[in-house]
C-alpha cells in the first residue's frame, strides 16, 4: 500500500494472484481502486465484487483512491452546499 500511495499507482502482473488478492481486500475497504488492463491497453475499473474473482488472464493497475465522494455538474445547484467544506 505504501508503494501505491507513493507512486500513485502500481502495475500487477496477470499471474500474480497473491498481490491481486491483497489488492482486492484493499479495494473492499476503500483504500485503492483496481483497473483491469485490456488487450488493447485500455483499462476497465473493477468493482470489489468483480475483483474478488481475481482472474489471472489480464494484468491490473491499482491506484490510490482520489476521493470517495465526487461532486460534479450532475448534482443540482440547490444541493451543492450540502457538500461544501465547513469550518470546524
Amino acid at each position: 500500500m505504501d508503494a501505491v500511495y507513493t507512486a500513485g499507482s502500481l502495475p500487477i502482473a496477470a499471474d500474480d494472484r497473491a498481490t491481486k488478492v491483497m489488492a482486492t481486500r484493499l479495494t473492499i475497504f476503500g483504500f485503492v481502486v483496481i483497473d483491469e488492463v485490456q488487450a488493447d491497453g485500455t483499462t476497465r475499473r473493477l468493482r470489489p465484487s468483480e475483483a474478488i474473482h481475481a482472474s489471472t488472464e489480464r494484468p491490473w493497475r491499482i491506484s490510490k483512491l482520489t476521493s470517495r465522494y465526487m461532486v460534479d455538474d450532475s448534482l443540482p445547484a440547490s444541493d451543492r452546499d450540502l457538500f461544501a467544506a465547513q469550518q470546524a
